[in-house]
């Protein structure tokens, strides 16, 4: 798995062989800066992007495989015990209100490169079918966190933030909140040079900003109702530089945009699920010590944790959920949740490249 953070490949070792997936092994893969680079060069249109974007498929592939292998060797299993790589790519577009979201990779050269058959290309079924393509997360969440006496919400604090609403004698059902870390990061990296900010210390430093951030929540994207999902081409640093002025200071945006993340997460629990008995959190976002401070300010729920609480290493549920899917996909199983998406129905999702 490697999601709009653009940091690296997830990689995981899952069972799928009984009802509640298992973690055998995991591993942790850095992008290389040009890799980064060439990658959020991709999220708006340029110059030669066709060449480069089958170029960067093809080195993504590489990557994917070089994370498979290491992933292996830690284990000590060999890829004949693999039933098949989900991969997901690297997202550079997502627009379903057009039709299509494109996520890069090479799945012909990965089965070729390590010898295992890969299910890709999960999103094009469900937009196919109507849906938003995304989340795709919430019929894993449902299957491992799900709880006939409880009300839980899932909630991944990636690079966009989405939640997964699990009631008692209701369907499940999910959608994205908002942006996630994806906007935090990139302007820590453009003032710092640091790749994120750690614990959330450089935000604390800082003071919100009321009238940028009303301006931020002003985006249209706030007022739509579920199934809705976001990306990079809504929320970006070109974006965000459209609504500064030249006096704030950076740690003032900084601040700004945590609570920006906070209150949006907050607000679509608040509006669409009500408050929940417990809210489990995933992600990169679950480290920052300020946001989860922040969402306990602003959720009245008796239990906010990490997924930790419930055995499930919260840096690796997303990766996890790809898994899942692919399993799913192998033995014709339907993966997307259309309470989530908004498909006209549940879909077998993906394509398949036997090794």
């Amino acid at each position: 798995m490697s999601g709009t953070s653009l940091d690296g490949v997830d990689a995981v070792l899952v069972d799928c062989s009984s009802s509640v997936p298992r973690l055998l092994a995991s591993a942790w893969l850095p992008y290389p800066p040009l890799l980064r680079t060439q990658a959020a060069r991709l999220q708006a249109s340029g110059a030669d992007e066709l060449n480069l974007a089958a170029r960067l498929a093809n080195e993504l592939a590489q990557k994917y495989a070089e994370a498979t292998q290491q992933l292996l060797g830690m284990a000590g299993v060999s890829p004949q015990a693999v039933a098949a790589i989900g991969c997901h790519g690297q997202t550079v577009r997502h627009r379903p209100e057009a039709g299509y979201s494109i996520q890069l990779n090479n799945p012909a050269l990965l089965a070729e490169l390590t010898g295992i058959t890969v299910v890709a290309d999960f999103r094009s079924r469900d937009i196919a079918a109507g849906g938003q393509g995304a989340p795709l997360v919430p019929a894993f969440h449902a299957a491992v966190f799900g709880d006939p006496g409880l009300h839980r919400i899932i909630l991944n604090i990636g690079g966009m933030a989405n939640l997964t609403d699990l009631q008692p004698r209701r369907p499940p059902r999910g959608f994205d909140c908002g942006p996630g870390n994806v906007l935090l990061d990139a302007w820590m990296e453009r003032n710092t040079g640091k790749r994120y900010d750690a614990d959330g210390c450089w935000a604390t430093r800082g003071y919100v900003q009321p009238a940028l951030l009303e301006q931020l929540l002003a985006h249209p994207f706030f007022q739509q109702e579920p199934p809705r999902s976001c990306g990079r081409d809504e929320f970006n640093l070109a974006w965000l530089t459209s609504y500064l002025e030249a006096a704030l200071r950076p740690e003032d945006v900084q601040a700004t945009l945590l609570e920006l993340t906070a209150s949006s997460i907050a607000e679509a629990i608040t509006h669409w699920c009500g408050i929940p008995d417990e809210l489990l959190v995933c992600g990169g976002g679950v480290h920052n010590l300020a946001l989860m401070e922040r969402l306990r300010v602003l959720l009245p729920v008796r239990r906010i944790a990490s997924t930790d609480f419930l055995g499930q290493p919260p840096d690796w549920v997303e990766a996890s959920a790809f898994a899942w899917l692919a399993w799913r996909t192998v033995h014709r199983l339907p993966g997307n949740l259309p309470a989530a998406t908004g498909a006209r129905g549940p879909r077998i999702l993906g394509a398949i490249y036997p090794a």
